[in-house]
Formats: C-alpha cells, sequence, structure tokens
C-alpha cells in the first residue's frame, strides 16, 4: 500500500473515506439521517509502528434523505493484520448534527408502534430501481444498520455499499424500542461478491439505531446488484 499523498479517486482513498461513512451513520444515523459519501477531496496515508496504516481525509459527505452535503475531516487507522479489529475513525462533521429531525422521528416512531399489522417489506429497491415511498424510511433504516456491519468487516480490501433490503420485518416492541428483522445484500465493489447479512435492529428517537445481532448468510454465486433507487 502507498503512503504519503494519494489519489481522491483511487481505491486507498475512497476505501477509508467510506469507513468514515459507516462510522458517521453508526454515530448519528436514523430513518431521517442516512449518511452517503459525496466526495474524497485529499487523502494522505502514513504507516503507524506496530499498530498499522493511518489515513488523514477531507471528504464531503452528503445526508440522503434531505439531500445536503459537508465537508469533514478525518482519520482512519486501519489496524495491522496481526492485530486485526475494526477501523478506528475519528471524524469532525458537527453540522450533520443541526439539521432538525425530532419532529420527523417522533411522528414515524408513534406510526409504526401504533400499527396494528406490524411491518414487512422485501425488494427494497426492487429490480426497476424502486421503492415505494412508504418503505422509504424502512429503507434508510436498513442503510444504516448495514453500516455497522461494514465498519465492522471493513479492511484495506474492501470497499462496502448496502445493496438492497432483501426482507425486513416489525417484530413486537420491546422496552420502548421498535424492533425489525434485516436481511440486507452487501456489495463488495472490490470482489465484486454479494454478502448476506441478518441482522436484528431497535431503533427509537431517544436511543437511536442499535443492531443487536448480526449473522453472515451463505454467500450467493449467481446473485446480481440490484438497481439503485430512482
Amino acid at each position: 500500500m502507498a503512503t504519503g499523498e494519494l489519489n481522491p479517486s483511487h481505491y486507498p482513498a475512497q476505501r477509508a473515506a467510506n469507513v468514515v461513512k459507516h462510522y458517521l451513520n453508526t454515530r448519528y444515523g436514523s430513518p431521517y439521517r442516512w449518511v452517503g459519501l459525496h466526495k474524497v477531496h485529499s487523502a494522505n496515508a502514513e504507516e503507524v509502528a506496530e499498530s498499522g496504516r493511518k489515513y488523514h481525509l477531507e471528504i464531503s459527505v452528503q445526508e440522503m434523505t434531505g439531500n445536503t452535503t459537508e465537508k469533514c475531516s478525518a482519520e482512519v487507522l486501519f489496524p495491522a493484520l496481526e492485530n486485526q479489529r475494526s477501523p478506528q475513525v475519528q471524524a469532525s462533521c458537527e453540522a450533520l448534527l443541526t439539521a432538525n429531525t425530532t419532529a420527523q422521528e417522533e411522528a414515524l416512531y408513534q406510526q409504526y408502534r401504533r400499527n396494528h399489522t406490524l411491518l414487512s417489506g422485501h425488494n427494497l429497491p426492487d429490480s426497476y430501481g424502486h421503492i415505494d415511498p412508504d418503505m422509504k424510511p424502512l429503507w434508510h433504516l436498513g442503510g444504516v444498520a448495514s453500516s455497522f456491519v461494514m465498519l465492522k468487516e471493513s479492511t484495506e480490501n474492501t470497499l462496502y455499499n448496502m445493496a438492497q433490503v432483501a426482507n425486513v420485518t416489525q417484530l413486537e416492541t420491546e422496552n420502548d424500542q421498535l424492533r425489525f428483522n434485516y436481511h440486507v445484500l452487501l456489495h463488495d465493489m472490490v470482489s465484486q461478491e454479494i454478502i448476506h447479512w441478518k441482522l436484528l435492529v431497535t431503533w427509537s428517537p431517544a436511543e437511536g439505531v442499535k443492531v443487536l445481532q448480526m449473522e453472515e448468510l451463505p454467500k450467493c454465486e449467481h446473485c446480481e446488484v440490484p438497481p439503485k433507487p430512482n
């Protein structure tokens, strides 16, 4: 792996920047706050003795639901292979918290709690890239929850995105937390593999998004990447 200044559009910089995106989703994500990577402005890497490789980044992230962008400074440390663990991230993106989504989240939370029939959905997006508007909060929540997996699994040799929510089912509420079973498809853009994960997710406006269980499912050799939503 190269050190020093990196080409912002090449894989090493993009991998590190995507880790920042996943980190921000695990910290700030909700059905109304889902962060995507907009652009890498600059990146450099250095070897850190006995620790791994550290990336220094200037990036822009996009809040997908509100379609706003913000510049962030971040550091990502990929640990040395002999001491493999999740990347360590520090990021300064305070403006992500300035968009007040409290009213939207509370309304959605109450709506989901009052449902007489528990929600379910599948193939988000469908084969045409379409997502029903009523399902978009569940799509966003699935994207945020997937970031917990992608942050944990990311290395310098991966570049993950969520491709699809194959299935989502609302479960009975416990302790004021809404609960969902998700089956998500993650796309590793380096290997071109589609990787299936099963997630148990909880969410409330007060407690945020949590992933209580995650399980990798058997690989699907013939799965294709679903089209992006319109």
